[in-house]
């Protein structure tokens, strides 16, 4: 079994999963406040080092036709130095659709309510985790 760290780059705040690869299943964890992009890197070290991930997945937020946008690029900064302070591989996943896939697991789950920002975002991270452990099995 593999522990995977997963992110969801936001520039308010940025959404956390830890899944296993065993079940192919994440659970979402607090999602951390950010201010443009940049998070408390002490908090994202912390819950590295409780997790001990074998790699860390970061989403990528591409266009619907594939291309990037500027939070592809800014995406891409995270996982840079996400990999440079945690000495830790990353892997970039494509993210198209995951918020709208969050938003109805949510929704199901508890109607509007349940459909907080930081919620969302970190559900975001766990369809991102289970979106690559799939692509991984093919």
């Amino acid at each position: 079994m593999s522990t995977y760290l997963s992110f969801d780059f936001g520039t308010k705040s940025i959404g956390v999963a830890v899944g296993q690869t065993i079940t192919g299943t994440a659970q979402p964890l607090a999602a951390i406040p950010a201010k443009e992009g940049i998070p408390n890197w002490d908090t994202i070290i912390d819950l590295y080092n409780q997790w001990l991930p074998t790699a860390v997945l970061v989403g990528l937020p591409l266009n619907m036709d594939g291309t990037e946008q500027e939070m592809t690029l800014r995406a891409r900064k995270f996982g840079r130095r996400l990999s440079a302070r945690c000495k830790t591989q990353v892997f970039e996943v494509d993210e198209r659709l995951t918020t709208t896939d969050a938003k109805a697991r949510l929704f199901a789950l508890g109607g509007f309510k349940k459909l907080s920002k930081e919620k969302v975002d970190s559900v975001s991270a766990c369809v991102i985790f289970e979106a690559w452990v799939e692509s991984q099995s093919l």
